[in-house]
């Protein structure tokens, strides 16, 4: 949008029905339609870098000259040579390193986003019936492949209330059990765990982790899925284009018994991305800037400690936002079980007395952006990214701004 004839980068159209806009509901665009009171933010209060969105996320500055500086060899080059073949198998041995993935867990990827996967999946993972734990807008959308695909049962659904997670329960009739790491639209974690029998056994299904927004971020084991899938914009710092998959020998061999059985779209067809994987490549030409994005934060990760590095400077971030809400006059985390509190998105409630909208609007005026609630959610609080990349310090300014705004406000 342009003010004067010049692109002014704090006034961005919304596109909506987006899946990770901000809220674009009538009473929202009312909201952003009154005039702003005019707040300026100190700038020893400000942080020092303002990008809190959850995705896309806050790409590291380091990530983005080691792109520029990759760029005269890399950007423009054929996917099918070593260039960019040396990148992928770098990828793959990174993120088996960083999750310590058992004998015979491989990594794959291919192009699109966790929507494509979920597709993929239900052609070439499901076998007949999945079970799906549904508690925001991203858990419930796989659930929706499935019970749209005509060739499968319809699946098994256990909701809860946003703000709380559901738990799995091991049934006969169950192939596939699909979790959620991190529902991004609400900011509720939940641990990965296999379903048990009442016996204690685990389910005989695949467990298959939308980890879109908690893979890097958060903790997992690795002998309690089989696959856990994700895209790189968010604890990643890249861009979107991607979606990649740790997997295990048996979600393999599921694979191959499928598509060996069924008509799958070749660009759904996660044989074909497996066999091209192991290649180092994708089926089609991939984003490669992405690719690089993604490596150099991987290489971050892994060259300070690996996942308990990345997943520690967001426990500090998590530790900071939570402890500020309960501590606010006016704020309170919107997720009530500690335990269940996202350690990578967070969503604060706030009082009636406070706009949080209103505050967002400020932040974004004063180069603190992203911080808007999920758009369906539909309440009155901030959600604000916790991923790696955000330094924590940056997160105790942020809350110091929001303070300063609140104040200034009353």
């Amino acid at each position: 949008m342009a003010r004067g004839g010049k692109f002014d980068p704090s006034v961005v159209p919304v596109a909506p029905g987006g899946l990770d806009q901000p809220d674009v509901s009538a009473e929202v665009a009312a909201c952003h339609a009154e005039p702003m009171v005019d707040i300026t933010i100190p700038d020893a209060l400000k942080p020092r870098d303002g990008r809190f969105g959850s995705g896309p996320s806050k790409i590291r500055p380091e990530a983005v000259a080691q792109l520029a500086a990759a760029a005269p060899s890399y950007l423009g080059t054929s996917h099918r040579q070593a260039t960019v073949k040396t990148l992928v198998a770098h990828l793959r041995e990174g993120l088996t390193a960083l999750w310590s993935l058992p004998e015979g867990y491989e990594i794959i990827l291919g192009n699109g986003g966790t929507t494509t996967f979920w597709d993929a999946a239900a052609f070439c993972l499901v076998e007949r019936q999945s079970q799906h734990l549904s508690f925001g807008e991203f858990s419930a959308k796989f659930a929706a492949a499935t019970k749209a695909a005509p060739f499968l049962a319809e699946p098994d659904v256990i909701v809860s209330e946003p703000g709380t997670h559901p738990d799995a329960v091991a049934r006969a009739a169950i192939d596939t059990y699909a979790l959620t790491h991190n529902e991004t639209s609400t900011g509720v974690q939940m641990p990965i765990r296999r379903p048990r029998a009442a016996d204690g056994t685990a389910a005989a299904g695949l467990v298959l982790v939308d980890a879109t927004s908690a893979a890097g971020g958060i903790r997992v084991e690795p002998d309690e899925f089989d696959a856990y899938y994700f895209a790189p914009q968010k604890c990643f710092g890249s861009d979107g284009g991607l979606w990649l998959a740790a997997i295990s020998p048996a979600a393999a061999d599921r694979i191959g018994q499928l598509t060996s059985q069924r008509w799958v779209p070749s660009s759904l067809d996660l044989q074909i991305a497996l066999d091209n994987s192991r290649l180092d490549q994708t089926y089609n030409t991939p984003a490669l800037a992405s690719l690089h994005l993604l490596a150099s934060q991987l290489d971050w990760f892994n060259d300070n400690g690996g996942l308990e590095f990345s997943a520690s400077r967001c426990d500090r971030s998590a530790e900071i936002l939570y402890g500020w809400a309960d501590r606010s006059p006016f704020a309170t985390p919107f997720v009530a079980k500690p335990d269940d509190r996202s350690h990578v998105v967070g969503t604060i409630d706030f009082d009636d007395s406070v706009d949080a909208l209103g505050v967002a609007k400020i932040l974004r005026a004063n180069g603190i952006v992203d911080t808007d609630p999920y758009r369906k959610l539909g309440r009155n609080q901030l959600r604000i990214a916790l991923f790696p990349a955000i330094d924590p310090a940056d997160v105790e300014a942020l809350t110091a701004s929001i303070d300063y705004v609140v104040a200034q406000l009353a």
